[in-house]
């Protein structure tokens, strides 16, 4: 598995956190991984399962966005200084 950048400072991901669906009981995946992965899918234009694996799933990316409410994280990004959901 390469190694791809993080697209998300972790200040981002701090204002992010409270967002984050709850574990049911299984183990959580790397939060900074998956949601830079949901990024790296919007900004390319890809279909989930085009993405890099080292982002992982691509059902983890498409379920973690649904669950996140884009409309209501949005905010919180740009809040955050980012400004990269394109190309």
């Amino acid at each position: 598995m390469s190694a791809l950048p993080f697209l998300l400072t972790l200040t981002q991901m701090r204002r992010l956190s409270p967002h984050f669906p709850r574990s049911h009981g299984v183990p959580r995946v790397d939060d900074r991984r998956v949601i830079s992965g949901i990024i790296y899918v919007i900004r390319h234009r890809l279909e989930w399962s085009d993405a890099p694996v080292a982002y992982g799933q691509h059902e983890t990316r498409y379920n973690t966005l649904r669950a996140l409410e884009p409309w209501r994280v949005r905010p919180h990004l740009r809040g955050a200084g980012f400004r990269g959901w394109t190309a």
